[in-house]
């Protein structure tokens, strides 16, 4: 029997429930790409209607701008933007084809001359940016933009000639890494959870395991946050947690932590849903509108996550 229109609705979850709330706030306060995500993967939404609303950020050089990154405004094209454009791609499954070959053309365009990513290209200039994003002239190759992009292209098993340097700066980076931070190590955790050469992958995220926890960048136990210093150059109370390594139990990054650690992590995530039904962001907000924007999006990753790992949220 045909499907009807209404059979195609999202379904609606148990009232009061974590995930109701969430699909309050959201409907309350999200973009239309972040109401198409969450009805996507909570209520039975279409992954058509997610790709729609992310073209409306398309530029014509096939990268993305438009304040994709609430971080970054303006319409200019960005590695920060597109890397995101591919994260969500990648969450509906349809991080291949010519749309990702459309987005590899724009990555060799804008890659330097060692073939990765800087985080911000010069012509974000004269729009509005996060005062920690800099915005300087001859920009340089970062893990922090280009694992995530070489992570999730070899998972998607997609070939183009511009991962073949973009991989070597990643193995370089990550093996070169002695001090960091956590957003840096994330970077690194989604380049070797999906390189190809899986014994070298293991290899370095039981070093960077280690480095992690000598150097402090993750709090094992929220209830003593003080015990856990801030980054240098973050927010206060920015502190990262095992679950912003490990998003899912399958990450490399799991086998850092102890199942009681993990545990306190997740339910501390639980817990931190806002009386609004959000989550809140931990890192330095700079402007009331791209607060409003991010906060869905952390909503719908905290939900993912709490998800992954088996957790109730409906």
């Amino acid at each position: 029997m045909a499907e009807t229109g209404a059979s195609r609705l999202p379904q609606k979850p148990p009232a009061h429930s974590p995930l109701a709330r969430a699909e309050h706030f959201v409907w309350l306060t999200a973009r239309v790409l972040e109401q198409r995500r969450f009805a996507h993967h909570f209520l039975g939404g279409d992954a058509d209607a997610v790709e729609t609303a992310l073209a409306a950020y398309r530029n014509d050089d096939d990268g993305y701008g438009h304040a994709l990154e609430p971080d970054l405004r303006g319409p200019v094209s960005q590695p920060l933007h597109t890397a995101h454009a591919l994260r969500v791609l990648d969450s509906i499954g349809r991080c291949g084809g010519q749309r990702v070959e459309r987005v590899c053309r724009y990555l060799t365009s804008v890659s330097t001359a060692d073939g990765a990513l800087p985080a911000v290209r010069p012509s974000q200039r004269g729009y509005p940016a996060a005062p920690f994003v800099p915005v300087v002239d001859d920009p340089p190759s970062e893990l922090l933009a280009t694992g995530p992009v070489v992570g999730l292209l070899h998972r998607n098993e997609v070939w183009n000639a511009w991962l073949f340097r973009a991989t070597d700066f990643c193995w370089q980076a990550v093996e070169s890494l002695e001090k960091s931070h956590p957003y840096e190590i994330e970077a690194a955790v989604a380049f070797l959870d999906s390189a190809t050469d899986r014994p070298r992958a293991q290899a370095n995220a039981d070093r960077l395991g280690r480095l992690v926890r000598e150097q402090r960048l993750a709090a094992l136990d929220p209830g003593r946050l003080e015990a856990y210093p801030v980054a240098s150059g973050y927010a206060p109370g920015e502190h990262h947690f095992p679950h912003d390594y490990a998003r899912t139990p399958d990450s490399l990054a799991r086998a850092w932590f102890t199942d009681e650690e993990m545990a306190r992590s997740l339910d501390h995530l639980a817990d931190d849903q806002q009386e609004d039904g959000g989550w809140p962001i931990r890192w330095r907000q700079w402007a009331p509108g791209t607060a409003l924007e991010c906060r869905p999006r952390v909503t719908i990753e905290a939900l993912r996550t709490l998800s992954a790992y088996g957790r109730t949220v409906d």
